[in-house]
């Protein structure tokens, strides 16, 4: 069709360039001499310069214009045909103007209607979103370790799916949506494919972040065309990961036409639209449940939140055994205590520590995964890898770092003996750590105010031997991460656990921001934590036999383990 256009332009602007007949030029009196000669058959009058006409042999002319009124008697006297014409274009040239125009018009609406179509189909293919239907068939509650609580509650959803029937009969509706909500690493997102699997149905995986577009109605029409294609399905879980990208709370001050909020709104539309037992389920998971909008959580929309927390003891051995199954694991090898070793790991950190051992154990080429490629593992995991070149670290520096470790080492047998040193290293790592304490806690439910200020109290022994020892002006950098998680613990013991005496059982983090709530907070914070050092400084003044004791450990071995930080300190006593 294009093609076609163009040809036609070309073959009409030839035909008037090269095919129309040649126009000569004639002078006013020469004009006049073919009036009188009746050599003219017709002339084109007009307000221009110029005046054309035709000759009685056929010839086309052009001459001046006199601009004489009397001009148009003269000629029709002398039986001459005349035409005026109102604007500046011959005849010929008004034909060519025409059909060329005519013919642009025609390319122009082909071309926009052509555009429209290439945007409506390109608005389709955006307005789509990709997603997994795969059947994880091998994936089953029995593959999920762990959150026995969680896994309770969603196989009630596999027998919603299984079982419709009987749940109707009481009057019960499938919950519409169900948010999986806790650390990162904890396998929310294994625990929806288990359930998807489980009641053998399509498991429809997006993420958030896929309906986060700059494109106005993208989001919308990508939410409807998901919901549309799962009610094609009948029965299936919809799973949506990060789920707080397009969901969070709708009080930015954006006003209702913000294309975050339009997206929101298509969510909350569709899952209100459900049909009661349609066998469609929604998952979601996300970090920060805090963060989501009040509309999704409602009873009718995500009627269930489900915590996935951090694995205790039992569900960390029963996800190390998981993890060493398949792999030639020693039976040296205690897993028991490795999972008390691993306090406050979540499940892909346990896998991620597997995997780096057999990382160890394959360029070892050893016959199985040993002790020592576990310990390696762990330290990479914690505090990065093991730097190899630890020549440029001068004997002073690695005394620094024995003695600012032997305070971290010491605080926590006394002030904490039911914590775990399992490990103290002043063997530098290529994330930047000059060396590494490993301090475990038993599993807790809760954390007394003496917990939280006896691990500020930990925080801060380094830089307080760092001060008895090399003196207040030799201080180093080496506490800026004990510090940061010292005061981390501290804020959050007076702003959301209200553990002030001076600032009152009040939660500053909704508190802050309105006038006068702040005033003070910083002072009592700065107070608490100078009395806390103070007191940690003393106790270590008062035990630095101790320090000298695993500081010389330290020096000599440069890793001691748990067995030889209690020798040490038996001895020392």
């Amino acid at each position: 069709m294009i093609a076609l256009l163009i040809v036609g332009m070309i073959a009409t602007l030839y035909y008037f360039k090269y095919m129309k007949v040649e126009t000569i030029n004639l002078s006013y009196n020469d004009f006049l001499m073919n009036i009188e000669g009746s050599n003219i058959k017709k002339v084109y009058l007009s307000d221009g310069a110029n005046i054309e006409g035709i000759l009685a042999n056929g010839q086309a002319f052009i001459t001046d214009n006199p601009r004489k009124e009397d001009l148009k008697e003269v000629l029709l006297k002398h039986s001459i045909e005349v035409e005026e014409v109102n604007q500046e274009f011959s005849a010929p040239q008004l034909i060519s103007f025409v059909v060329f125009i005519t013919v642009l018009s025609i390319l122009a609406i082909y071309l926009s209607k052509k555009n429209t179509n290439q945007a409506s189909k390109e608005y389709d293919k955006m307005s789509s979103v990709d997603y997994s239907t795969k059947r994880e068939k091998q994936i089953a509650f029995s593959s999920v370790a762990g959150n026995q609580e969680a896994k309770e509650s969603l196989l009630e959803l596999v027998d919603f799916l299984k079982h419709p029937d009987k749940y109707r009969r009481y009057g019960a509706r499938m919950p519409r949506g169900v948010i999986l909500y806790g650390p990162p690493g904890t396998g929310k997102t294994l625990m929806a494919k288990a359930l998807a699997s489980e009641a053998g149905v399509d498991f429809m995986a997006v993420s958030g972040s896929d309906f986060v577009q700059i494109y106005v109605g993208v989001g919308a029409a990508r939410i409807r065309s998901l919901f549309k294609k799962a009610s094609e399905k009948k029965k299936c879980v919809i799973f949506i990961d990060e789920i707080d990208a397009l969901g969070k709370k709708r009080d930015r001050g954006m006003g209702g036409s913000d294309e975050s909020d339009r997206t929101l709104n298509a969510l909350l539309t569709e899952m209100s639209g459900f049909k009661d037992n349609d066998g469609i389920i929604v998952l979601a998971a996300t970090n920060r449940l805090d963060t989501l909008d009040d509309a999704l959580l409602r009873p009718g929309r995500f009627d269930r939140q489900i915590e996935v927390g951090l694995p205790d003891l039992q569900a960390r051995r029963e996800i190390l055994e998981l993890y060493t199954q398949n792999r030639p694991v020693s039976t040296t090898v205690d897993i028991g205590q490795l999972a008390q070793q691993t306090v406050y790991f979540s499940g892909a950190k346990l896998e991620n520590l597997m995997n780096e051992a057999a990382i160890y154990a394959a360029r070892e080429n050893t016959q199985s995964i040993m002790q020592n490629h576990i310990d390696k593992a762990f330290y990479k995991v914690i505090a990065g890898e093991e730097k190899k070149d630890r020549g440029q670290i001068s004997i002073q520096e690695r005394k620094i770092t024995a003695y600012h470790e032997a305070g971290h080492t010491v605080a926590t047998k006394l002030l904490c003996p039911l914590n775990k040193v399992t490990k103290v290293t002043i063997i530098p790592s290529t994330n930047g750590a000059g060396g590494f304490s490993m301090n475990i806690p038993p599993d807790r439910m809760f954390h007394t105010k003496k917990d939280m200020l006896d691990n500020i109290k930990i925080a801060l022994a380094g830089r307080a031997v760092e001060e008895l020892i090399f003196g207040k002006d030799n201080i180093t950098t080496g506490a800026s991460n004990d510090i940061q998680k010292a005061t981390e613990t501290l804020v959050v013991m007076m702003k959301r656990f209200g553990m002030s005496e001076k600032l009152g059982m009040l939660n500053y983090d909704i508190l802050m921001g309105q006038q006068g709530a702040d005033q003070g907070f910083v002072k009592e914070c700065n107070e608490t934590m100078d009395q806390l050092y103070r007191e940690t400084r003393e106790m270590l003044k008062k035990n630095m036999h101790l320090v000298e004791g695993i500081t010389i450990g330290l020096l000599e071995r440069e890793t001691l383990n748990e067995g030889d930080i209690d020798q040490i300190i038996q001895e020392t006593h």
